[in-house]
Parts: C-alpha cells; structure tokens; sequence
C-alpha cells in the first residue's frame, strides 16, 4: 500500500468515525497541540494518525515555493505574468514580496506541526508497550527529516534563521539572537544523527508499512546536503558513502522516463513527495500543481489535456551549455522546445544544425507551440499528456515530484573527495562516471571539482534550486552574471518578508 493510498484510507477511517473530515483531524493541531481532540492516548495504534497527518502537509507543497527556490540559478528563467517573480529572478528582492511570506509561512508552519505531532506521540508512547516505544521512535524521527528539510530551505533562502523544535513558536521567537547559517546546518546534521538509528535502513519503497516514506538514508542524504553547506566535506563523504555502501540504490536506467510515471518510487529516489489519481479518471486526486511549469500553448497527443502558464523556463544559456558538451538524454528530458527557441539556439555559432531531438514535437507526441511567455519549458516537470490516466486533464496529474536522488548523492561524495575527504571505497571519478554512463556521456578521469560542479549542472538543473546554492556555496556569482543580470554577494539571500518583520523585530537587526 503506498503511503498516498494510506493516507486516503486513514482519512476514510476517520471520517467514518465522526463527523469531521481527515484535513481538521490530522493537519490541525488543537490549543492543546492535539491532533484529534480529546485524544485516547491509550490506543496507541493511533499514534500513526499523527505521522500521517504531517506526511500529507509536507507533500502539499504550494506552486509558488518550490519556483521561489528554484528560480534564481542559471539554469532557470521566470516567465509568465508574475511580476515579482521575474524581479526575483534578476535579484531584485522586496520584501513586501507575497510569494517570500507564503514560502516563510509554509515552512515554519509544516515544522510546527510537525512538533505537534513529536509531542503527540510522547503522550502515545506513555502508555504503549516496548513495540509501540519503538515504533513511535522510528515515527518521531521521520518527523525530524521533515522538519530538518524545512529548515534547510529556510536556511538556503534567509541564512540565518529561527530553528524551532517545539510546537511553541511564540516561545521560540523570544530568542535574543537569530541562529546563523552555519549553527542552521549543524542542528540539521544533528538532528539526522538522532534520527538515523531509530529509521529503518532500507530504500523508501522498500517500506512495507508506508511506501516512499523516509528511511536512514533519507536522514543520510539530508546530512550530507547541510554539512555540504559549511564546507564540512569529510561528514559529507561519511553520510553519502554510508548511502553508497548499502548496495541498495541504483541510478533508473532510462533518465527520460525518471521523471515521469515509470520512474514513481524507483530505486534512485531517497526523497519523494508522493500524489496519486487512485487510478481513477474522476473522483478523490492527491496532486501538485504543475500548471506553472507547463508550456502556455501545446497540442497534446491526447486531446483535451490542459496546459500550462509557461512560468518556469530553462535558461538558453543552459541549453548551450548541453549542446556545447553533447549531451543528448539529460537535454532532451530538461528542456521542452518551441520552434522559437530552437530558432534562438541555433543563431548560435556551432548550433546552426541541431540533433534531431531538439523538435518542438516531444517522444510522446505533444506539440510544443510557440507563445509568447516562454521559449522552453521544463521537461522535468513534464507529464506526457499520454500518460494521463484517461479522464484526467490536468497538466501533470498523478505525477509525483522528486526532491532527492542517488545521482545527487553521487555527486556529492564525489565533489567531497576532490575536496580532500576521504572515501569508502568508491572513487570521485567510479561516481561520476555511473552518473555519466546512465546517459551515455564518456567516462572522465581524475576528475576535478570543477568538473564535478558542471556535471551537477547537467544532471540537476531545475531540480529545487541546487544549481542556484552550488553557486552561491562556492562563490562563483561569474556564472549568475548572465543574460543581462548582475549578481553580488549581497545578492546571496532573500529580505526576511515584511510580515514577519512586522512581527518579529529581531528580523530587523
């Protein structure tokens, strides 16, 4: 049962059980912090109830954060008609902005829930045996991933921030000093510490109760991003070659279809928000909505698909940066073309004759039209209209949304040891090369940390801004500087939102 479906049933059997529907009684803590009311804490089977609720606030993520995230690398251009947006884009912040409270709000308010829901089930565990211990342990330290990736992205987009480990904000908002980056991405590293022994160490769809859930290498992969952040190589090296020497995870062998249906809880993902239509062509959907990363004008190979508003556009530079290594699976899957845009490409000295997967028309035979918002799409955020379940029309229904995957593991063990860290057996270029090889691209060898950051650029572009805080990590603000944008180190974070500061003067200082 995989855990969208559990959650559609919990939510079922709460209904059943009252009168009020699955959303009041799981994602809404009471003054009390309970999730349910006058909990009975006795029936410590329902302490799942609390986990469950939280999964499904952190799976539904608003369209505006993770664009926000993503949106001031050079991999990615802001289209469409949100002005603000597009200001972002080119480092012009406000913080009057409504998208950097609406991201700010989502964030603090998904880690206060899930506290909520840690001290729920310290009620749940007073009275469960040495099996309901232990397993309320593994479910408060799911809880601590979710929260910490919350931070995480907290941290990469303010630096310093409030870390909150309990369901009092108020409280924790009385501190008399903001944590820095650095203190950020060390309580993250930490707090995967406490977490790791008590999660199962297996792939998350290897999960037999909640398939997809978080694992210890989950918690792994997440140690390994923060301590990337403060320059910790070594603990990054240890996190990922932990991740490495299960023999667990492998690459999915078709990159194309990774990012699509086929590629649902493959064994590459470690992280992965889940969203399902049930199968069905009508009725109860669990889904993100893509529409903004979507062409604004297609003719889909199903008749009747919706498109979408054309907001996410690869950069041209990105598109030349491929062509210019001969990448063909990598490109062909990022990046949806217009005849516009190929006209653009090919003014290009070098590209005047393209390879014949640079077509307005994709594999699965949706037309990419011209229109006057964008001249690519993303194709990561990409459902073919023909795998639509017959009677869905939305842009990308029943698509899940990958947050992370073995390859960016690779890739930073790889980068740790050209860095000086030491490894567990595997090499930077054994790593770099399996990443390569899944896309028939050459072999390297002695490779570099340059050319580790450039095969991050390929192989993660558009993927939750990680092209964008590589950069901003290693200083390089040359690469930012591009299609008439100036970038500074100023530039490096977002303005706290005016809301928040409004409320909390010590964002002020």
């Amino acid at each position: 049962m995989k855990l969208y479906y559990k959650i559609k049933t919990i939510c079922l059997l709460v209904i059943l059980l009252s009168t009020s529907g699955c959303i009041d009684k799981l994602d809404e803590p009471e003054l009390n912090n309970n999730f349910t009311g006058n909990t009975d804490y006795t029936k410590t089977d329902n302490m799942i109830l609390s986990l469950i609720g939280v999964y499904d606030t952190f799976y539904d993520t608003g369209w505006e954060v993770p664009l926000l995230i993503g949106v001031r690398g050079d991999d990615v251009n802001a289209a469409g008609d949100q002005a603000v947006y597009q200001d972002t884009d080119v480092y012009k912040y406000d913080a009057n902005n409504w998208m950097y409270n609406s991201a700010w709000k989502a964030f603090y308010g998904d880690i206060a829930k899930a506290n909520a829901a840690i001290e729920e089930i310290n009620k749940y565990q007073d009275y469960a045996d040495s099996d309901g211990v232990k397993l309320g342990e593994q479910y408060k330290a799911e809880l601590k991933v979710m929260r910490a990736v919350d931070h995480y992205y907290l941290s990469e987009m303010w630096g310093n921030v409030f870390i909150v480990d309990s369901s009092n904000i108020a409280e924790e908002a009385r501190v008399q000093e903001l944590p820095t980056k650095e203190e950020v991405m060390q309580f993250i590293s930490d707090q995967m510490d406490e977490a790791i022994p008590n999660l199962p160490k297996v792939r998350p769809n290897q999960r037999v109760d909640l398939p997809g859930a978080i694992t210890a290498y989950t918690a792994y992969a997440v140690k390994a991003l923060a301590n990337q952040e403060i320059g910790n190589y070594q603990a990054v090296a240890d996190a990922t070659g932990e991740i490495i020497r299960s023999n667990l995870f492998k690459l999915y062998p078709d990159y194309y279809e990774l990012f699509k249906t086929p590629g649902k809880l493959s064994d590459e993902n470690l992280l992965e928000l889940q969203f399902s239509d049930y199968g069905q062509g009508s009725g109860d959907r669990e889904s993100h909505l893509y529409a903004p990363y979507g062409p604004a004008n297609w003719t889909p190979s199903v008749t009747g698909a919706s498109g979408g508003w054309g907001f996410y556009e690869p950069s041209l530079k990105y598109v030349l940066f491929m062509l210019d290594r001969g990448e063909t699976d990598r490109l062909e899957t990022s990046v949806l073309f217009t005849n516009e845009g190929i006209a653009q490409i090919q003014q290009h000295p070098g590209n005047e004759t393209l390879p014949s997967f640079v077509a307005n028309t994709t594999r699965d035979g949706d037309v990419i039209n011209d229109n006057v918002r964008a001249m690519f799409s993303s194709g990561k955020h990409y459902l073919p209209s023909n795998q639509l379940i017959p009677g869905r029309t939305e842009y990308g229904s029943n698509k899940n949304y990958i947050m992370i995957r073995y390859a960016e593991v690779l890739l930073m063990y790889a980068e740790a040891l050209t860095r000086g860290a030491s490894g567990m057996g595997m090499t930077a270029d054994d790593a770099v090369n399996m990443v390569r090889e899944r896309v028939n691209m050459a072999a390297l060898s002695n490779v570099t940390t340059e050319q580790v950051l450039d095969e991050k650029f390929a192989e993660l572009a558009l993927e939750w801004g990680k092209r964008y805080y590589d950069l901003i990590r290693v200083d390089d603000y040359d690469d930012l500087n591009y299609e008439g944008r100036t970038f500074s180190g100023d530039k490096e974070l977002l303005p706290y939102p005016q809301e928040q500061v409004d409320e909390l003067p010590l964002l002020s200082n």
